[in-house]
């Protein structure tokens, strides 16, 4: 039984971790830790693969009570071939909207994405799969439960360090080949004799091939083409902004030698890094402290914190009050207290607030009104 658990463990792991590569899981919990402490991210996705998962033990369980052991194995052979066609599709790129579930904290508002947004996905599924044949089906739910969590922390960690070098088909693919693999392997082993025959072997592979030829077109279309998926997009966004500003950052304090002993988050210009590094980190929980009152007193770069402010203002330009933005938002307002020695707490209006920056500097209004054309 031992063995059993640590293989069936291993497969469900597996299965899904590749399955859920580059998929919308990854991207939920990039943008979720665009506002979440990435602890909090993660014991909600674990949670709610918990819960959408158990049912599919449940009832994979509960199947394999009412179908006989052999035809289970055949069913769940087909369907993970099926699973090896369907991770080939395009995913649905629009983005996910979960601001009505933000009132109920962190982890609640993750575990509820995540259940919901699996129900019916090909990883519920999946494990329906596993479950309705398998001697641990405790294995099952843990191994898929941990896939979905290690998936989501790789996006996180991918999104912010390697920007948009994804490799989007080779994910695809290697997802594919790994269902591929195993519904080939569990038909093999558990169909009848007489279905193993040379003939119906060569035209299962025809068949096989030309579909995945088919559904890798119009993938392999969109790359050439230079299109992002939605995955890509999100990471090169996080990846691009967090680090610009983090860049900025550097050379807008001017170090010991030009303002004296270091002050860290008292200082202003300190806090604001102190706050942009937290954001790279994925440690937003240390982002309790208040926002300095009084305007940076030391000297510091103008120029590199008008592009800083001006980066900020292009990446929330299009909804200001996402709560996705929120800590960009903090950045934001760190960037107009430098400059200004105030800011605008919250942005209602994108004209007025554009009225207001080009009454504070030329430069930004410049830059504001060059945005807009």
């Amino acid at each position: 039984m031992k063995g059993s658990f640590v293989e069936e463990f291993i497969k469900a792991f597996m299965l899904i971790f590749v399955a859920e590569m580059g998929d919308k899981t990854q991207i939920l919990a990039m943008a979720f830790a665009t506002r979440y402490a990435v602890k909090k991210v993660l014991l909600g996705i674990f949670i709610g693969a918990l819960l959408n998962h158990g049912l599919a033990v449940l009832l994979g369980s509960y199947l394999s009570r009412l179908i006989p052991v052999d035809t289970l194995q055949i069913i769940a052979g087909f369907a993970l071939i099926g699973f090896s066609l369907w991770t080939l599709q395009a995913e649905d790129e629009n983005d996910e909207k979960h601001d009505d579930m933000s009132k109920l904290g962190p982890v609640v508002t993750v575990a509820l994405a995540f259940f919901i947004g699996e129900l019916g996905d090909k990883t519920q599924l999946t494990a329906i799969t596993m479950a309705a044949d398998a001697k641990a089906p405790i294995a099952i739910l843990a191994g898929t439960a941990l896939g979905m969590v290690v998936t989501g922390g790789l996006g996180i960690f991918v999104g912010r360090k390697l920007g948009d070098r994804l490799p989007d088909l080779a994910i695809k693919l290697i997802a594919s080949v790994v269902f591929l693999f195993f519904g080939i392997t569990k038909l093999y082993n558990s169909l009848p004799g007489r279905f193993l025959k040379p003939q119906y072997m060569v035209l299962f592979a025809a068949f096989l091939i030309t579909m995945l030829v088919i559904l890798s077109k119009p993938v392999i279309a969109k790359l050439r083409s230079g299109h992002e998926t939605a995955f890509r997009r999100a990471s090169r966004e996080l990846y691009d902004y967090y680090n610009r500003v983090s860049h900025d950052m550097d050379c807008i304090c001017l170090g010991e030698e030009n303002c004296g002993r270091c002050e860290g988050s008292n200082c202003l210009v300190g806090y604001t890094k102190f706050l942009v590094r937290s954001c790279i980190d994925g440690d937003i929980s240390r982002l309790q402290i208040p926002l300095k009152s009084e305007p940076a007193q030391k000297p510091f770069s103008r120029g590199q914190a008008l592009h800083s402010l001006i980066l900020t203002l292009d990446l929330i330009k299009d909804d200001p009050n996402n709560s996705k933005y929120r800590y960009a938002n903090e950045i934001r307002k760190s960037m107009e207290k430098i400059l200004f020695g105030k800011c605008i707490d919250r942005i209602d209006d994108w004209e007025e607030y554009k009225k207001t920056m080009m009454e504070a500097d030329e430069t930004i209004a410049a830059a504001l009104s060059a945005e807009d054309h």
